[in-house]
């Protein structure tokens, strides 16, 4: 096992401050607000580095002592809260949304 780096498994969270500052802009500016909350998100990010494990008795007797190769992020994984984040970084930038200077967490769109 190898200590992952910090720069792969620390991912930000829009501060509450932000929020707040982009309801009043929005309330002044007559401007739409779009959010989400997306359930079982680290299933869709792939994996950003090569992880395997040997399967356990869970995995039933035929495959019991496999060597697995993870090719999803998966919770519990150091670096799947960044896998994530870059994944939707990337996707927000096809939709033609800018990530905000002030705070790179709150995403743009002209």
């Amino acid at each position: 096992m190898t200590d992952p780096p910090s720069s792969i498994t620390y991912s930000s969270v829009v501060s509450r401050e932000s929020v707040r500052i982009i309801f009043i802009l929005a309330s002044f500016l007559d401007l739409e607000i779009l959010s989400c909350d997306i359930g079982n998100a680290y299933i869709n990010a792939p994996c950003r580095e090569k992880i395997w494990c040997v399967a356990g008795p869970e995995f039933g007797p035929e495959d019991e002592g496999s060597v697995l190769i993870i090719e999803r992020a998966l919770y519990g994984l150091k670096p799947s809260d960044a896998a994530w984040r870059a994944m939707l970084a990337q996707t927000m930038r096809d939709l033609g949304y800018k990530s905000c200077l002030a705070d790179p967490d709150v995403w743009i769109r002209p």
